[in-house]
């Protein structure tokens, strides 16, 4: 294991679950020393100087990390991470070997070696050689195995949307805190200079009072139509990808991107994109969860075999403020001439902003910002906070309450009414139909990790 600088307090020896012994429900425990360092030199190492040249960090400054799940987003992040001169991308890791190879090769290319290769994510978690692991998965697998890495003592860094459920969320953040890993985010945009900037422009005050945020996403996306169940393909272990989820047949719409339109996976377009912008409009206004939820749409175009809909309108009630979150699948005319952004209506101009820049409307003056970089800048965020400690950019706390509301938004919606939520408790008080979709069914032996008292 590699050492990286301790947090300021004393960091006590993990009490970790192989995950074999988890699998067998045996509450067994093995004793495993976390992460600790010398000094804080080499923070900066493996960034691209002036010549365009990486400096090679010293063996001890550098991080070794596992990427689990490599067809999308883990194989944009493990190719970002292993052009960093102090990371060694050491192990991919899918339930579907197909998808591995371009990877490895993308990896390879930038750090000059390839990486090993896993098909079950537990000979990840359990190497002690590996210092932490990216998640990208789809979303039903999320929590097991943050769970799971925190306890082996490895930091994580886990896409959005964090969880499947709220209760998930809720034992993230907690597995963070009790363990004292570092957990990012893929919530990339807080790493954007003109987001931060932003967010700075409509809490200073120069909009006046800002009562009303929206977040949308206006897409024109194809239809998945009808398919057939059928046996898995070849080099896929499908029971490993079902995990948590019930039991069913392999079929081709509920596998690779699809399963975002399916309630056992995913959280709809809400989870896939409504994360991104929603999580600039709570940021903006400084707000933590609703008290009442209401939602409207369905499947109004696309018939096909998607569970989620095409069509989805959110009103987020505050106290004192509201967030409308809207998509569109089926259309290419956005809300303020954008496909997919956040704005914040106040009394003296209207800020809009999206990832291309942002922009103040009927202010006092024209304000403007062109666009930033986002995913090295995140990227980097999380190693450097895995070597000193520090919280990252995206940290596992917002990305659970931006998250949230992406559930609280589809519990209203699948109830079909308004729904109360008290944030303190993180119930819908005497709602049992509400309460019940906070959390879900876990296929056996698939459970939630217990987190140590």
């Amino acid at each position: 294991m590699h050492c990286f600088p301790a947090p300021a307090f004393e960091h006590p020896p993990h009490n970790t679950m192989k995950t074999e012994d988890f699998l067998k429900n045996d509450l067994s425990r093995r004793q495993f020393l976390g992460s600790s360092a010398k000094n804080a030199a080499g923070v900066a190492a493996g960034m691209v100087s002036l010549a365009g040249t990486v400096a090679q960090a010293a063996p001890s400054e550098r991080v070794s990390l596992g990427v689990i799940g490599v067809r999308g987003r883990g194989k944009t992040l493990a190719t970002e991470l292993a052009a960093f001169g102090d990371v060694d991308v050491s192990v991919l890791c899918d339930v579907d070997r197909n998808v591995i190879p371009a990877s490895s090769e993308l990896v390879e290319k930038q750090q000059g070696f390839a990486p090993r290769v896993e098909q079950d994510f537990r000979r990840v978690i359990d190497d002690p050689s590996i210092d932490a692991v990216v998640i990208a998965t789809p979303d039903h697998w999320h929590a097991v195995m943050t769970l799971l890495a925190c306890q082996t003592g490895k930091d994580v860094y886990v896409e959005k949307p964090v969880s499947h459920n709220i209760h998930e969320g809720e034992q993230m953040l907690a597995a963070a805190r009790k363990y004292e890993r570092v957990v990012q985010t893929g919530l990339q945009q807080r790493s954007g200079s003109h987001f931060q900037s932003a967010v700075e422009f409509v809490r200073s005050g120069k909009l006046g009072q800002v009562k009303l945020a929206k977040a949308w996403t206006v897409h024109r996306r194809k239809s998945i139509g009808f398919k057939k169940n059928t046996a898995a393909p070849a080099g896929v272990d499908y029971d490993l990808w079902l995990g948590p989820a019930a039991q069913q047949p392999f079929n081709p719409n509920h596998f690779h991107n699809n399963w975002h339109c399916f309630w056992d996976f995913g959280s709809g377009e809400l989870g896939n994109w409504g994360v991104h912008m929603l999580d600039i409009a709570r940021w903006g206004l400084d707000a933590g969860l609703p008290n009442r939820i209401s939602a409207s749409g369905g499947k109004l175009v696309f018939n096909d075999d998607q569970q989620t809909p095409d069509t989805q309108i959110v009103t987020y009630n505050y106290p004192d403020t509201t967030i409308v979150w809207e998509h569109r699948l089926w259309s290419n005319r956005g809300i303020e001439g954008r496909s997919a952004a956040a704005a914040f209506y106040g009394e003296q101009g209207t800020l809009i902003v999206d990832r291309g820049g942002w922009k103040v409307y009927d202010g006092k003056e024209s304000v403007t910002s062109d666009t930033s970089e986002m995913q090295r800048t995140h990227c980097r965020s999380f190693i450097d906070s895995i070597k000193t400690r520090d919280t990252p950019t995206a940290d596992i706390q917002e990305g659970h309450r931006s998250t949230a509301l992406c559930h609280l938004g589809n519990i209203a919606y699948r109830l079909g009414r308004e729904v109360s939520f008290d944030s303190e408790s993180m119930q819908f008080g005497g709602d049992d139909a509400a309460n019940a979709l906070l959390t879900r069914e876990y296929r056996e032996p698939w459970k939630l990790p217990k987190i140590d008292d």
